[in-house]
């Protein structure tokens, strides 16, 4: 694990997670209704000079039940569509994760086009292999995992057939 460099401050602020929550609903409800056109590519920090592509994920509270959606960067490799769970350095794994790890079928939206899918955290070895590819589509992965002290879980959705 990389030297843990301390998170900014300003990061912490308790208005942050109410507005992170707005932004991302406002950029479902945009990727939705434009097939994502808009809403469907991430130009902040690292993807402002190298643009990331995002999908929106479903997942069932586990607790709740209630069907979420969440707006994530991701990366393809062969069949399967690859997310990491790092909420930005946090300590503790994003509520999405821990949904999936719950109840791991669900589905993708890339674009206009749903997809059933299958979730599994990586294991050592497909994370040593993923990791520098994840960084080169967003570099500030590297920036999350110095943040904390937990190893970001990178997620593999496999395509499946309904049923």
């Amino acid at each position: 694990m990389p030297h843990q460099r301390p998170r900014p401050k300003q990061l912490d602020s308790p208005l942050l997670p109410r507005l992170f929550k707005y932004m991302a609903r406002f950029q479902v409800w945009t990727y939705r209704r434009t097939g994502g056109r808009l809403g469907g590519t991430w130009r902040m920090a690292a993807g402002f000079r190298k643009p990331v592509p995002v999908l929106l994920l479903e997942h069932r509270g586990r607790k709740s039940g209630t069907l979420y959606t969440t707006p994530l960067l991701y990366m393809t490799d062969g069949p399967d569509t690859v997310v990491v769970a790092s909420q930005g350095g946090l300590p503790m794994h994003p509520q999405w994760y821990l949904n999936l790890r719950s109840q791991p079928d669900t589905h993708i939206q890339i674009r206009s086009e749903r997809t059933p899918v299958h979730a599994r955290t990586a294991d050592p070895q497909d994370r040593a292999r993923l990791w520098p590819l994840l960084l080169d589509v967003y570099a500030d992965f590297e920036t999350y995992q110095s943040w904390t002290e937990r190893e970001i879980p990178v997620v593999l959705l496999r395509p499946r057939t309904e049923g």
